[in-house]
């Protein structure tokens, strides 16, 4: 894993495309992904940005924006301005990486960034993780909510199954932890939501779908010939992986059909209040 150190001119990015109608701005503060070589690194498009990888492996490297805390302060109020003709300050963090790779614990840039917004607050803010790990800032979170931030916690988990078998890499962290983890930011007053994007095969989707109710406030829908942001999901068709599914035998999960039968399930579960889809469902997961 090359890991590099970067100083940042700008840390809040103005929206645009899939998050646009629910966010004023993306924040990112790690650029690329260790967790690129796990299952969710697979299907990810943003091995494909060619700004960020700059000819590098995805999951290969992971570029800390050491200064992005600093940058947060300098830019709240003229973004904050910017953000309050089109329904406040909204972010979305984090969009094309995770805010929990591992190297967080050593690095703690996010943590940096959740303890500015407390006395820089946001109007909305997204945490957005494959990981468990919002539980090391539990505390920041519960922060957020006292200053005012509508927060929510999303926590993605694609399928009910520890693993997809020969042929594909480990989840980044065990689905029952990141199901433990909605538990708990629940039972502590913090909004969170389980987002199934994008859906992989499921053993028993009944029962998945009790499961993440019991564990979250809200649970969000995807696939990616829906959700990556281009048509018939072709970004994510040119990582291979929806090929991988198809070796496998799983082609029927390629398609809408399937999804739209796990989409229906789903509300059977938990009611159309509890329930969002694509990108409806992630522009109004507060």
């Amino acid at each position: 894993m090359q890991i590099r150190e970067i100083r940042v001119a700008s840390v809040l990015t103005r929206t645009g495309g899939f998050l646009r109608q629910g966010f004023s701005h993306t924040l990112n503060p790690y650029a690329g992904c260790a967790y690129g070589g796990a299952l969710c690194g697979l299907p990810c498009y943003a091995q494909h940005n060619s700004w960020t990888t700059r000819g590098r492996d995805w999951g290969g490297f992971l570029d800390v924006k050491v200064n992005a805390p600093e940058v947060y302060r300098e830019r709240y109020e003229a973004e904050r301005r910017w953000a309050a003709a089109r329904g406040g300050l909204r972010i979305y963090m984090s969009s094309v990486t995770d805010p929990y790779v591992p190297q967080e614990r050593r690095y703690r840039i996010t943590r940096a960034l959740l303890a500015g917004m407390i006395e820089r607050p946001p109007d909305r803010l997204v945490l957005q993780t494959h990981t468990p790990h919002p539980l090391w800032d539990i505390d920041l979170l519960a922060g957020l909510r006292r200053a005012g931030t509508g927060l929510c916690v999303n926590i993605s988990i694609e399928t009910d199954r520890e693993d997809l078998g020969p042929g594909f890499p480990p989840h980044a962290t065990r689905v029952a932890d990141r199901i433990e983890a909605l538990a708990t930011l629940r039972a502590a007053g913090i909004p969170c939501a389980a987002v199934v994007a994008p859906l992989l095969p499921l053993d028993d989707a009944a029962s998945f779908a009790r499961r993440l109710g019991e564990a979250a406030d809200h649970v969000i829908l995807d696939h990616f010939l829906l959700g990556d942001g281009s048509p018939g999901g072709l970004r994510t068709r040119r990582t291979g992986f929806p090929d991988r599914l198809r070796a496998a035998g799983w082609e029927d999960w390629t398609t809408l059909e399937r999804f739209e039968q796990v989409c229906e399930v789903f509300r059977r579960a938990l009611g159309e209040e509890r329930l969002g889809v694509s990108r409806q469902g992630f522009n109004a997961c507060l």
